[in-house]
Formats: C-alpha cells, structure tokens, sequence
C-alpha cells in the first residue's frame, strides 16, 4: 500500500491551548498519571472496537487479540503505548486531539485560578486524558489506522498550539502513542518504573498490558543475542475484569484507581458499592458516587450514565436508562447476563429488565447515601455540598421514593450555623414545638436573604424553627414536597398565615382587634397602591418591621418566577399581598398623615422597602429615591 504524502499544519483549539499550558505547569507532583490515563483510553479502544464488531465481526478477524502494549527506549529517551483497538481516521484525529468536545468547558476554564495547588484539583473534575501526555512529553506522535479502514494518520506536536496531520502507511489497525520525553522525565523510560506505575494505577483494566520481558545479560555476546532475538511480552497487570472479582479479593486502592479509570477524574470516590445480584435477573454492578461534582453537573443535557457492559462485553459508555436524572453524577459500571449482546439503546428503552435493574440500582444509590449519612456526617456533607441541588430534583422526578430522598435532603435554618445546609427534616421534626403539626420554609434568592427576611419575626418571637431555602430548585422542590412525617410544609412568605394553636386566644382576639381599627388607614393605602397590589391588610407576621409583601396562596412565588422567565417563558401577572404592621412607628405616623400627597409618597416608599427586602426589583427605581429623598429634605427642614 503505498500513501501520498501530504501533510498538513493544524492549531489547536483555543481552550486546548489553556488546558495543556496548565497541566503541563500544575500537574508536575503527579506525572505518572499519565500512563494511567493513556492506557484507560487505549483500553475504551478495545471496548468500543469489541462493541463494533458484534455487528462486524470481519473487524477483528486479523488481530482478533485484544492488547496494550507499553515499551520504552532508554537511548532515544522515549516511552510507547500501543493498542490493537478501534483506531482513528484523519477526521477523528483532529476532532478528538486538536479539540475539546466536551460540554463545561468554559466554566471550567473561567474557574482556574492561577493557583499550582487549586487548578490541580480543579482539572481532577474535568478530566484529563489524552493531554496528559505533555506533563512528561516535549513531542507527542500518535500512529493511528480505523479498523476497516487501509490508511493510517500521524498526529504530531509538541503541545505549544499547533499540530501536523498526515497520511503514513500503518500495517494493523489501532493507535500507537509515542512520547519523546523532557529531560526531566527520563526517569519513565524504564521498564521498573512503568511496571511499578500499571500495577498502581491499572491493574484492573480487563485486558492484558503486555511489556517486553527484561533479562540482564551476562556478557557482550549474549547483548548482542538479546538485541537480535524477538522479545519476549509479558502480561503486567491482573487482566481480569475488577466488578467481575470477589470484593473480598480487591483492595481500596484497586477500586479507587478503577473508578479514576472510568470516570477520567484523579481524585479519589466517596463511597462505592459493589454487588452480585442472581436469581430472576442476573447483573454486577460497581457504583461510585465521586468526591468532586463535574463541571457540567448542572447540564441536565450532559454526558451521563453507568458503563454497560453485556456478558463482560462493552456495549456503551454513557448508558443513562439504569439510573434517574437526579442520580446523573453517579459513576460506575453493570454488567447483565440478560440483555442481548446486540442491545441497543432503542431497546434498552423498552426491555422490562431494564426497568427491574433501574429500581434496584436506584434503591442502592439510596442505601449508600442513608448509612454515608447515618454512619459519616462529616463525609455526608462533603457529598452534600457537591450535590445537593442536584438531589433535590428526586422528589419531583421518582415519587415511589419521595420519603428516602426527603430523608436525605439537607437546608439551612434558623438554627443553623451560619449559611450551611447542615439540617435534616428528621432534626427539624424533632426539635418541633408542642401543638406544631407544620414544617414551615421560606425561599428567597440568596442565604442572607432567606435569614434577614421579615417574615420570620413572629417566628423568632414565638422560638419556631424555619428552614431558609435560597437555591434555585428550592422553590420547585417545595411544589413537590407535601408533607414529611405527617407534617405538612408551610411556605411563611405566601398567603394568610395561620399559627393554628400556637397562637393562643389573646393573641387571636388581638389580631382581629387590630384589623377593625385600621380599616381606614387600609383602605386609604389600597386607594394609593391601586392595581399595584391584590389586597393590603393589617399583619401578624411582624414585630419589628413597617411591612411586608406576601405572595397570593395560588401564586407562582418570586424564585419561580424569575427561572421560567430567564428560560423565555411568558408568566402571567401576578399581585402581592401588602400587609402592615400597625405598632411600627412608621406606620403610625403614616396613619396621622393629612396631607395626601405626602401620605402617597410615604405609603410607596414603605411598599418599595418592602418589595427589596422581598428580593424584588423596583419597576421604576428613580420614582423610589426621588420620593425618598423629598422625605429626607423635609425632615432636615
């Protein structure tokens, strides 16, 4: 087979260029990884080349061994992976080296810092692959031929923004990586050190990792004999697929190194959970909930889902159908002795034994979560922090377990330390006042919000606990949140509030005593505030300040609001509900007002208060400080 020479000079993309520059200056207190990583995407390139040739099968028919070979040069100062795999085309080489396809990208750019230390761990939750070959590498030459396809490609660069393509001859099909190594790096053209770091990081990977077999010689002539003869491989690593192995045969380190195999992150999981189910349905499963979130957790569109694989055989990456949406961040592999190795994801979508493994799955995720938070609260709330927001999308989205997963959801509240989400609805229920039969909530846009908010001053006064939500899925959780332990959920910030037998007799008579004294002080604010608002009345949420708004029973709250317009949507209108509180001085001097135009510009300056501390945004901001500062100069007159 003979190629036309034809070479061509490429540059990266842009955020390549950010990402090698900072892994080849940060990650240099961990330069093994790299062989780690080169060797987990050489062993996906069997994966998928196996997967291809169940409908294929002439694909494998030349080399049907699968393998990784890793070698190195001590002369040319040079290390070698090479893998029999899928291989690349001349498209594929540029698509998957010259670019990032990956969604995230710019936050995670935007987050770096600057910081050796810090941007370290941040590229841990971004995953580094192929690139890592530069933390050792001042030229990388990938050798690549697609199965079926006759010709081959070389990409070459030396990471400092542009690469060259062109055709070369390539007699089998698969990749082969060399790295030419930094004086610095020497130290891994040596076959001790290589052997050291496979067995470290991938000796679970579930194909052989062969390297030639090193003798030292007793003379000249038997060198010479040795250079001459073919060498002999051997197989460095277990082979042998790990979540297939008895749990009581792998180490800790064997299952935190499988998880960075599969999930491209070098930080270590959090919790994992590894199980054999037989009877009806026979499948392993190993689960992971990682230590870090990714910086596309938030995507709902992102990459996501379990490795599956059918009789240890790959069939694909991100199968998304054995786990709900809000478990998205969990990473992990099953394995089914019952689905067809011809599965597709049109037929996972309608097999029965499917949806018997999502069910069970899920129930696992959920155990691990309840005794990593029964047994290690301190760990729970490292999870917690990561993935909070995201767990609270469970109650909406799996009804059957509502009740586990409000078991594990964690808020802030006026018993809290400072802004942290670190109570429970268990510990809320248990420190609940005798005659309380509700668990009460306010949402506000931020934390601070929430815990200055004048709707928990009868709540501060009467020693009532208030869970302060201030996360952009609270308000949708709360729509779907009726009730924990018998207890139903009281948003404080919307409607007529009613303390049922908290409030005693007096406090009743009143509250009653008050509205019938301010019914005119009521109605002349309702004739100033006109369409602006749905109803003005006389308070009972307030000790401390003039006034409040509060949103209609049936209305879509503020938070809310705000979210669907932001996704384009069309809200319809809605009015807030003024209420006045009648012992606030201000309100008292707004009731002896004569003069009516000044009685309407102090009635809108305590409606606009009312309306920022709410969280709002003024309609017509300059009107606000005009009449406020006409105020201001008639006091200082």
């Amino acid at each position: 087979m003979t190629v036309e020479a034809k070479k061509e000079t490429l540059g990266f993309q842009t955020e390549v260029k950010q990402l090698l520059h900072l892994m080849i200056h940060s990650l240099y207190s961990n330069r093994e990884i790299f062989l780690r990583e080169l060797i987990s995407n050489a062993s996906d390139a069997a994966d998928k080349l196996r997967y291809e040739a169940l409908h294929n099968s002439a694909l494998l028919n030349s080399d049907p061994n699968l393998e990784i070979r890793v070698d190195f040069d001590k002369d040319a100062k040079t290390v070698t992976i090479a893998d029999n795999g899928i291989g690349m085309n001349r498209e594929d080489v540029i698509a998957h080296l010259g670019t990032i396809a990956k969604s995230g990208t710019a936050d995670f750019l935007s987050t770096l810092t600057g910081d050796q230390k810090k941007d370290s761990q941040l590229i841990g939750q971004f995953g580094v692959g192929f690139y890592s070959a530069f933390i050792v590498a001042d030229k990388v030459t990938v050798e690549t031929r697609k199965a079926g396809s006759e010709e081959g490609v070389c990409w070459v660069s030396d990471g400092s923004g542009e690469f060259t393509v062109e055709p070369i001859d390539k007699e089998k099909r698969g990749t082969t990586i060399i790295l030419h190594l930094k004086p610095e790096a020497e130290e891994f053209a040596d076959g001790w050190r290589l052997r050291n770091i496979i067995r470290k990081y991938s000796d679970h990977i579930s194909m052989p990792i062969l390297m030639r077999k090193e003798e030292m010689p007793a003379g000249d002539d038997e060198e010479k004999d040795v250079k001459d003869a073919t060498p002999e491989w051997e197989t460095v690593n277990t082979a042998k697929a790990l979540w297939t192995r008895s749990r009581s045969e792998i180490t800790d380190d064997e299952y935190k190194e499988f998880y960075k195999h599969i999930s491209h992150d070098h930080t270590d999981p959090l919790k994992w959970s590894h199980n054999r189910v037989e009877g009806k349905l026979e499948y392993n499963s190993l689960l992971y909930i990682p230590g870090k979130a990714p910086f596309d957790l938030y995507n709902r569109d992102m990459q996501k889902g379990l490795k599956l694989y059918v009789q240890r055989v790959f069939i694909m990456d991100q199968a998304d159908e054995f786990l709900p949406m809000y478990l998205r961040f969990i990473k992990g592999v099953v394995d089914s002795n019952d689905l067809s190795l011809n599965v597709s994801r049109e037929i996972l979508q309608k097999d029965p034994a499917v949806d018997s493994m999502k069910t069970a799955l899920t129930k696992r995720v959920l155990d691990m979560l309840e005794k990593l938070a029964k047994k290690e609260p301190e760990a729970y709330a490292s999870f917690w922090k990561e993935f909070g927001q995201v767990l609270k999308e469970g109650p909406a989205e799996d009804y059957a377990n509502r009740e586990r997963i409000a078991k594990l959801l964690r808020f802030s509240s006026t018993e809290s330390t400072g802004t942290d989400q670190d109570q429970s609805l268990e510990g809320y229920v248990s420190r609940m006042k005798e005659d309380q039969d509700k668990i009460y909530y306010i949402t506000a846009e931020t934390p601070k919000a929430a815990a200055n908010s004048p709707h928990l001053e009868v709540f501060r006064k009467k020693g009532l606990e208030v869970l302060l939500l201030s996360d952009r899925v609270d308000e949708w959780l709360m729509s779907h949140l009726f009730e924990f332990d018998g207890n139903s959920f009281v948003d404080i910030g919307r409607g007529d509030l009613d303390l049922g037998k908290l409030d005693s007799e007096d406090e009743k008579k009143a509250q009653e005593e008050a509205a019938k004294e301010n019914e005119d002080l009521v109605k002349r604010i309702k004739d100033v505030l006109g369409a602006d608002v749905e109803e003005v009345r006389v308070t009972h949420r307030l000790t401390d300040s003039p006034a409040c708004l509060v949103v209609g029973q049936n209305d879509m709250g503020m938070q809310m609001r705000r979210i669907m317009e932001a996704a384009g949507q069309s809200m319809p209108e809605s009015k807030p509900v003024f209420e006045i509180n009648p012992e606030h001085p201000l309100i008292g001097r707004l009731d002896k007002e004569a003069d009516e135009d000044r009685f309407a510009d102090l009635t809108r300056v305590v409606f606009d208060q009312a309306s920022l501390a709410a969280g709002g945004q003024l309609d017509d901001p300059a009107s606000y400080v005009q009449r406020l500062n006409k105020l201001l100069l008639e006091m200082v007159v």
